[in-house]
């Protein structure tokens, strides 16, 4: 029997006292809520340090995205970067609302897998793809974005030995000469954004791709689907998208010029940022209220793909983006309890069992992750203090935050938490990971275990002769 298929909900945002998002905000108890759901409530019955995830915030923000450009551009697909939040129920989730995936590696593609994913709704991407993944995606059906000049041949080698056909694209290696004077993210090194651009390890030169299509034309098994491209987060000017998206349909012509063959779909990769009435942080420079929002990105993506399109003759290719942290990130909250609390001569700290491994981005970005008291959330600042966690570094979370009195056993939640956080957390100092609560409404459920200390230990093997050196008589 056929299973009928889940059809998406309907969202209704919460109403909060303040808002942070559609589904994260402060509740009528002055507390902070994620959807239905008071955040004390849960620190308190799941522990800490814990990850929140909103169901019903992540489905808001995928079909804003979706939704700003199919207005703008009908033939669009969205695929969830599964690297910036890879858990099951996350693609669970990003599955019913229709959203492909963007893969890197053998882990990533099989939990997509894993979770019922349309294998021709994923791609598979990479510079150094192994044999494994390889093999993976072709018996599956995925579409591998070609990055390496020796991966024809070993996909084709692959495929015939499974007899099977394999859906191809090509990352490119775009020129980007508009952005030469523009600069970009600090966390992305040195240089402006065609610098930076040309300094990654990613994409393949006008010549190579031209040699791969033709190569890839003789072969019968071998099916081209589309170019690729990622801008990254090097920018949050929808402008400099435009001028990336406009040079894939230049290199269109290009390859088409040479090869007698036209992409019929160009995926113009992830970097999509998010704006926060309160920033994503103090001092953020990047995601306040004047952030571009989908819809900034969408018109003038889209407006740049037809101008180059009819310009060169060329008909409108399907379209493909890869949102990851734009999805997942303001979907998600990061909850750590308050222990000692230290007082110096210059500076106050406020000790967390929260730390930098489990917010990576936080040792980067000084000002990143807006914090707040989970209590009386909305509790006028009273003092500068530095948000520190347990690890053996200095662990700095949140240098120079203003912020209510805090006394053990209180509870500090970082906002816009959801993305690259669980899918990069560390073990550093032998931290467990947290676990994960999933919100939906007034209902929360586990999704990611906490770990426990067999699953740190048990990875470790200690060869006989050092146990009979520490042990034998």
């Amino acid at each position: 029997m056929a299973h009928a298929k889940l059809r998406a909900p309907e969202l209704k945002p919460a109403d909060y006292s303040t808002t942070f998002g559609e589904f994260v905000g402060i509740g009528a108890n002055g507390n902070l809520f994620v959807d239905g759901c008071d955040v004390q409530v849960l620190a308190e019955k799941y522990g800490t340090p814990l990850y929140i995830i909103s169901e019903n915030q992540l489905r808001q923000n995928y079909r804003a995205f979706r939704d700003a450009f199919q207005k703008f551009y009908p033939d669009t697909e969205i695929l969830f970067a599964n690297k910036s939040n890879n858990g099951l129920a996350i693609r669970h989730i990003m599955n019913q609302e229709g959203a492909g995936g963007d893969c890197f590696g053998a882990q990533e593609m099989y939990m997509a897998l894993l979770a019922g994913t349309n294998p021709k709704s994923l791609v598979l991407n990479g510079s150094n793809k192994q044999d494994d993944e390889l093999e993976m995606a072709i018996a599956n059906g995925l579409c591998i974005n070609i990055d390496a000049t020796d991966e024809l041949d070993r996909i084709v080698e692959i495929a015939e030995r499974l007899d099977c056909d394999v859906d191809i694209g090509i990352r490119l290696k775009l020129d980007l000469e508009p952005l030469r004077n523009r600069t970009g993210v600090a966390m992305h090194g040195p240089g402006t954004l065609k610098q930076q651009s040309d300094s990654t390890k990613w994409g393949m030169s006008r010549e190579q791709t031209v040699e791969i299509v033709n190569r890839a034309k003789s072969m019968p098994r071998v099916h081209l689907k589309e170019t690729h491209f990622h801008l990254s987060r090097m920018s949050n000017d929808p402008a400099d998208f435009a001028v990336m998206a406009r040079e894939m349909i230049t290199w269109s012509g290009y390859i088409r010029d040479n090869t007698g063959w036209t992409p019929p779909c160009i995926d113009i990769g992830g970097g999509w940022t998010f704006g926060k009435w309160y920033g994503t942080g103090p001092n953020s420079q990047l995601d306040g209220p004047d952030a571009p929002k989908p819809e900034d990105y969408a018109s003038l993506c889209a407006a740049a793909i037809k101008d180059e399109a009819e310009k060169l003759g060329l008909p409108l290719p399907k379209l493909r983006l890869e949102p990851g942290r734009a999805l997942s990130g303001p979907a998600g909250i990061a909850v750590g309890k308050v222990g000692a609390v230290k007082t110096g001569t210059t500076k106050k700290w406020v000790n967390l069992d929260l730390s930098t491994n489990h917010l990576s981005w936080a040792a980067v970005l000084d000002w990143y992750y807006h914090s707040v008291p989970v209590k009386n959330a909305g509790a006028k600042p009273t003092e500068t203090v530095d948000l520190v966690g347990p690890l053996c570094n200095s662990d700095e979370l949140g240098p120079h935050r203003q912020m209510p009195e805090l006394v053990r056993g209180d509870f500090i939640a970082f906002l816009d938490a959801g993305g690259y956080t669980e899918s990069s957390a560390a073990r550093y100092n032998a931290q467990l990971l947290p676990a994960t609560v999933l919100v939906s409404g007034n209902t929360a459920e586990v999704i990611t275990e906490r770990e426990q200390l067999k699953d740190v230990a048990g990875r470790f093997k200690v060869p006989p002769r050092l146990l009979a050196g520490s042990f034998a008589p």
